[in-house]
């Protein structure tokens, strides 16, 4: 099989061996959502097993769609958020029940491909302009960083809304050989993998993740680190006691409820999660291609329609699998940053997801503290897109700072999008600066979009 004729390797300045590290990378940094999907969607009393097994199959069949309708290095899965509003909002808070909600999801993703059809979704990405999409990819980078800072309990809640973690206290409170522990082996995590990045080592952020996973293993083993499952602390060696066994699909398979589907409700729900969705992944394609150069000198992607197409079916494929709504992952970024420029790192990673359902002991092994240095130095490379945003004009950096320090204050990407494009269009409105920037009737749209939506919603 010649990779290079399909993937186009050369005309994408990349090679079999760069590609497929870049997939093992993408996948290592998001192996965290077969743990965590399970976990969350299990509260709004889904079989845990059902949502393990939707959750790889749903990334497996929308990363290959993402591969051979784009050739881009972007990895699908059930996205993070989106799964926390499917089960604490939708289901916990609104009473409703995780049938109903998965018919919200499966609807949303049957829009997105008729969107996608129509050009609506490639023309939104189209008519940002060029210096909000920067700041997209710095804002994400900047929120990535964040959830890395959290995922390694660096970051803690604290009075002041979050704090810096204390050793102190957790030699105090008895707790450093369980979260102490894993906080110290994050930071070593963060010093090796940018040690690694200066030293220009092949696949540097693959073997952070692999060197601080068996760091971790290490001090389990002489006793540094006490496993308590009960405390949420798991061991860190792959359980293989239970044998290899593939959960069954059949508690979540098609078991969609389209009973209250003309309600205001249900429409409700539907459009918020279309909502968070389509900006979502709008901003991860920005951020992502806006890193890696693949934006053309009119900042538009090409063969973008492919890659919203494997978006869009991916969703509803995964509503019907039973699982929330499938979207691109941020951490695309990671396999990009090792070099990944087509399908193969995606399809590299769709196996590894395809792998996980008969290996999952060992991707479930991996701790959350291995994969957050990963996430802390993604975010870092995505910061160096703020040198291409033209700082001399205030009515493209304002809105642009706007949107960067909204995505990881607000904690998403989307209301990122939303007070960049609302700002952008008011400051050059009420500054007289609309007609000189040629502002696009779909700005105007979309800004009047995002304002009714913080009224109605």
């Amino acid at each position: 099989m010649n990779l290079d004729k399909i993937f186009h390797l050369k005309e994408n300045h990349t090679d079999v061996k760069t590609e497929i590290l870049a997939g093992i990378t993408t996948f290592m940094t998001m192996a965290y959502i077969l743990a965590v999907n399970p976990n969350i969607l299990a509260e709004s009393g889904m079989d845990r097993g059902a949502v393990f097994t939707a959750t790889a199959l749903a990334a497996f069949i929308a990363t290959c769609l993402m591969a051979i309708l784009s050739n881009y290095p972007f990895v699908l899965a059930p996205g993070m958020g989106l799964n926390a509003y499917f089960t604490y909002t939708v289901v916990m808070g609104m009473g409703y029940d995780w049938q109903m909600a998965l018919s919200a999801v499966f609807i949303e993703g049957i829009i997105f491909i008729v969107l996608s059809l129509t050009n609506v979704r490639e023309a939104i990405f189209n008519a940002i302009p060029m210096n909000l999409k920067h700041a997209v990819s710095v804002g994400i980078g900047l929120f990535i960083a964040f959830i890395g800072l959290q995922n390694a309990k660096i970051v803690v809640d604290s009075s002041t809304l979050v704090g810096v973690f204390s050793f102190k206290s957790s030699i105090e409170n008895g707790t450093f050989n369980t979260e102490g522990i894993t906080v110290l082996l994050a930071l070593v995590g963060l010093l090796i993998t940018a040690i690694l990045l200066v030293k220009k080592v092949k696949g540097n952020i693959l073997w952070g993740i692999l060197i601080t996973w068996l760091l971790g293993i290490v001090c389990q083993l002489v006793g540094i680190y006490k496993p308590t499952p009960e405390a949420g602390w798991f061991s860190l060696l792959p359980d293989f006691s239970a044998g290899i066994s593939v959960p069954s699909l059949a508690p979540t398979f098609m078991h969609m409820d389209f009973s209250k589907v003309f309600t205001l409700d249900f429409v409700i729900i539907m459009f918020a999660f279309l909502f968070v969705d389509m900006f979502d992944t709008l901003g991860t394609l920005i951020g992502v291609a806006s890193k890696a150069d693949m934006l053309d000198k009119d900042g538009k992607l090409p063969r973008i329609k492919g890659a919203l197409m494997a978006d869009a079916v991916g969703t509803s494929v995964g509503a019907a699998l039973g699982t929330s709504t499938t979207t691109t992952f941020v951490e695309s970024a990671s396999g990009v940053s090792e070099g990944g420029r087509t399908g193969l790192t995606s399809i590299t990673a769709a196996l590894l997801f395809g792998l996980s359902l008969f290996l999952s002991p060992i991707f479930l092994a991996i701790p959350s503290f291995a994969t957050a240095p990963a996430l802390i130095i993604v975010g870092f490379l995505m910061l160096t897109s703020i040198v291409k945003i033209d700082f001399e004009d205030y009515t493209e950096t304002i809105p642009a700072f706007i949107c960067i320090i909204a995505m990881p204050f607000m904690y998403s990407i989307s209301e990122g999008i939303s007070f960049g494009v609302i700002s952008y269009v008011v400051i050059n409105l009420v500054t007289g600066k609309a007609k000189e920037k040629k502002i696009s009737l779909l700005m105007y749209i979309l800004a009047i979009l995002f304002v009714l939506k913080y009224v109605l919603i």
